[in-house]
């Protein structure tokens, strides 16, 4: 009787424990498997090419434009200015009239010395004369020693005296010719500083008018002590002088080209610093005396140089990096040696090779091994001005 009761028992487990079994492993009609995760989508970006050709190296520095000549123009006499000559700005050669002062006081001074000398002149002639006749008869014993060097005493005398007129008169034409105020140099005239009726005096400060040289021109800059022994080594190379670019403040206009004239003796101790001064023709009078300019002195031209776009390179707590972009269209940061930025250009010393892509803009959306796709034309350009707004300040 107890053997039948637990057959039946054993058998109740037994469906029981295969039907928990179908129950777990089996799931209803309406149930559905639970989908995988969704890959994050490519994230847009900029890309460039790693360009191959030959870069020049520049050290940079700023520099002050400084007139070869500058002179005020004085007065070496008083007298009333009755005519100006120039208008303010103009472009003067040496020797061009610039104002007159009243010559009549001079020219009359210039008429009195003439007089005497012409009277001295008619007196010489007579003592000439008389001297001749005295001469003959101190001949023949008819005038006496004395009388005859008497009256050559008296033609030696008015010898002098005539000298003297002659030497008056070229002083009267000196000071009738400082009448005349004319250019010293080749230059551009400033403001006038005496207007037409006024005194002009030789002691006046500030003269007539300033005339400064335009052409040439010369350009005084500095750059660090450090950046000195590759200049000297790169002018016992070249054997000549070095060249130097002139541009404007903000590195966009490009001024003038020149060359280097010398490098200072010495070095300023209070800023660790060179001072060089380079010449220009500045024939477009686009470099003005006083002004402030970037200077590029060309050291050297690389040959065969890899470049990017100044905004490929990424400073991290290691040094700079850039993004590449890998044949899977997924990105890797890669270390990279950086020369030198010029132009918007950076020119890469070791990390890139030639016609990789690398990311330009968008780099900080990325991280390693994320997929992009890379935008161009007028897509390029908003995402640029997007990202420009949303780019965390470093």
């Amino acid at each position: 009787m107890r053997r039948k009761i637990v057959i039946p028992t054993v058998l109740l487990l037994a469906v029981l424990a295969i039907g928990g079994g179908l129950a777990v492993t089996h799931r209803g009609p309406f149930e559905r498997p639970a989908p995988p995760p969704a890959a994050p989508p490519p994230v847009p970006v900029v890309a460039g090419v790693v360009a191959q050709h030959d870069v020049p190296i520049y050290l940079t520095g700023v520099g002050t434009v400084i007139a070869f000549n500058t002179v005020v123009v004085h007065s070496q006499i008083q007298g009333q200015i009755v005519s100006i000559n120039f208008t303010e700005g103009q472009t003067v050669h040496t020797g061009d009239l610039l104002a007159q002062i009243d010559p009549r006081p001079y020219q009359a001074q210039i008429d009195q010395v003439t007089a005497t000398r012409d009277r001295d002149q008619a007196q010489l002639v007579n003592a000439q004369a008389n001297f001749k006749r005295y001469s003959d008869l101190g001949n023949k014993g008819w005038a006496t020693p004395q009388l005859v060097e008497t009256q050559q005493a008296q033609v030696a005398q008015l010898q002098a005296a005539i000298k003297a007129d002659e030497a008056l008169i070229e002083a009267a034409k000196v000071q009738l010719a400082y009448t005349k105020l004319t250019s010293p140099i080749d230059g551009v005239v400033g403001i006038r500083q005496v207007d037409i009726g006024n005194i002009i005096h030789p002691t006046d400060p500030n003269g007539l008018v300033v005339v400064t040289q335009i052409e040439p021109i010369s350009l005084i800059f500095t750059l660090p002590e450090t950046d000195l022994p590759q200049i000297q080594q790169q002018q016992e190379k070249t054997k000549g002088p070095l060249t130097v670019l002139a541009y404007s403040q903000d590195d966009k206009i490009k001024l003038d080209e020149g060359t280097l004239g010398l490098v200072n003796n010495q070095i300023l101790q209070t800023t660790g610093s060179i001072q060089l001064k380079a010449e220009f023709p500045n024939n477009t009078h686009r470099l003005w005396p006083g002004e402030l300019v970037n200077a590029r002195l060309l050291l050297d031209v690389r040959q065969n140089g890899l470049t990017v776009p100044a905004a490929v390179v990424q400073q991290g707590a290691k040094g700079p990096y850039a993004y590449v972009v890998n044949p899977d269209s997924t990105v890797a940061i890669r270390p990279i040696k950086v020369a030198q930025i010029s132009d918007g250009q950076a020119l890469i010393d070791s990390g890139l090779q030639a016609n990789e892509q690398v990311v330009v803009d968008g780099q900080y959306k990325l991280q390693p091994g994320t997929h992009v796709t890379i935008l161009h034309g007028q897509a390029a350009q908003e995402a640029a001005a997007q990202d420009a707004l949303q780019a965390p300040i470093p």
